[in-house]
């Protein structure tokens, strides 16, 4: 059976999860597409054989959807998951889960109340196969008990309207979820800084900044955040441990869409397989709870200039 997925936002990600589940994702086809510019709906529409439909609601409801992808802005996130979760249809959600931890912790709410895991988040990084490399090696205790993290987060040029904040929500924050996902810890503290403005930096962009996180198990990780690298899209991870390190090799693309492409397609295709096969053991609702929250904490920092605690509600038994 090819499972029926609606796309909600047809902007550069929703257009690129269109193509992907059209062209290189087995079990699945692109039914119906929506996105608040009907012109950009209608196209990316046609690319996939699919229907354009006006409503985001209207396409969750279709019978012919049995799950949706939601790529539209990042206010409307928590609106239309609570939404699929209402309808009993698996999302796969772009990150963030919601604009607040407040607001994930509604969503988790949702699922809670369903009584089962239909939210997926959009954190690539798990499912590209360098940081899987790096994953196993940590697991397999190759380079013995982990002291230190080094990570650096570089992009070309900012889109448009991007914020000091969004350094932290939407760079940073891949940082924070993988870090967690290598490490197997939670991020207990966190401390930022704002470095001297690159002259690149547009209508006070505070850019660089340097991330400090602190694990419950007293590994610290450093995040190097610069959106006006000017170069290209640069991602760099290096974890250190007492017998060893291991990193990732150097990777400069125009922008992480090539970074990421066979990321993207394999977190695809597992997400087809968890619809097909009930809920995998990829990002959760709860692990955007917890990066927002971690998020939080570094917007806490960036502002008042000391460490932030994290604060964590107690993890729900249907996320262990």
């Amino acid at each position: 059976m090819s499972v029926g997925v609606g796309v909600i936002g047809a902007g550069m990600m929703g257009a690129a999860h269109v193509a992907t589940l059209t062209t290189a994702v087995e079990g699945a086809h692109v039914v119906a597409v929506a996105d608040a510019n009907p012109d950009r709906a209608a196209v990316a529409a046609r690319e996939g054989g699919a229907r354009a439909i006006a409503d985001p609601h209207e396409l969750i409801a279709d019978p012919a959807v049995d799950a949706v992808v939601v790529a539209s802005f990042d206010t409307t996130h928590e609106e239309f998951a609570c939404a699929c979760i209402a309808a009993g249809k698996p999302v796969l959600c772009e990150k963030p889960l919601a604009t607040t931890a407040d607001a994930c912790l509604r969503v988790i709410e949702a699922e809670l109340t369903a009584g089962r895991r239909l939210v997926s988040l959009g954190f690539m990084r798990r499912y590209d196969p360098a940081y899987a490399a790096i994953k196993a090696q940590l697991d397999d205790g190759g380079v013995g008990p982990v002291l230190l993290v080094h990570c650096a987060h570089r992009n070309a040029v900012p889109p448009p309207a991007y914020t000091s904040e969004m350094l932290i929500t939407s760079s940073a924050v891949h940082e924070i979820d993988i870090v967690r996902w290598l490490l197997g810890e939670e991020i207990v503290g966190a401390t930022v800084r704002a470095a001297r403005p690159t002259s690149q930096a547009a209508n006070g962009l505070r850019d660089p900044q340097l991330v400090l996180l602190e694990t419950a198990g007293g590994v610290l990780v450093d995040v190097e955040v610069f959106v006006n690298a000017g170069y290209g899209y640069d991602i760099r991870c290096e974890v250190v441990g007492e017998t060893g390190t291991v990193k990732l090799d150097e990777q400069v693309e125009p922008d992480f869409r090539a970074r990421f492409a066979t990321a993207y397609q394999r977190e695809l295709e597992a997400w087809v397989g968890t619809v097909a096969n009930g809920p995998g053991r990829g990002p959760s609702a709860w692990d955007g709870y917890v990066a927002n929250a971690v998020a939080d904490s570094c917007l806490e920092s960036l502002a008042s200039g000391v460490r932030a605690s994290v604060r964590l509600e107690e993890r729900p038994s249907l996320y262990a």
